[in-house]
């Protein structure tokens, strides 16, 4: 079946409301993007996990109100920031100096720190490895024809500097 040009628009102008009822927001509470900080008592959180820069400027992994793990900087400083850096170091400051990092400093990059779901905090990086085979743009499919070709809905250039989200479904 195909997708007439104004049944496309009209996808087009429904695809962030669709999606923003379907698919959770880019900013995930367990996720914290380059350049992104969490500032004094600010958490991310993963069901009964929350990992927080706490006032005295301790970062504590908690889980269910229990610490299990703690950068051990309790009362080295005030008004302490967490920052994941895009050199892939996750640091600590108190006051523009430096109190504890992750030691994980790299080439420059999209990193991100993730709560997981089995409690462990990961800091991914940048891609290490890929075929090289994109070509041109990205595209969402949305249906597929009668004879199972997908049907490009809607496309965009490639941009790195924006999240994506990609929802695979089964047949």
């Amino acid at each position: 079946m195909a997708i007439s040009t104004s049944t496309s628009a009209l996808l087009l102008l429904l695809l962030p409301a669709i999606f923003g009822l379907l698919i959770p927001s880019c900013t995930a509470d367990n996720i914290l993007y380059t350049d992104e900080t969490l500032y004094t008592g600010q958490s991310l959180t993963y069901g009964s996990y929350r990992f927080t820069i706490q006032s005295d400027c301790n970062l504590v992994l908690y889980d269910s109100g229990n610490a299990v793990w703690s950068s051990g900087t309790d009362n080295r400083g005030y008004n302490c920031i967490l920052k994941m850096q895009a050199d892939g170091n996750l640091v600590i400051y108190s006051n523009g100096n430096a109190l504890w990092a992750s030691n994980t400093s790299r080439d420059q990059g999209n990193y991100i720190l993730v709560l997981q779901r089995d409690r462990n905090v990961v800091i991914y990086g940048p891609a290490i490895w890929a075929t090289g085979t994109n070509y041109g743009t990205s595209g969402v499919v949305i249906s597929r024809n009668a004879t199972g070709t997908p049907v490009v809905v809607a496309s965009a250039a490639e941009d790195v500097n924006n999240r994506k989200i990609a929802m695979v479904t089964k047949n």
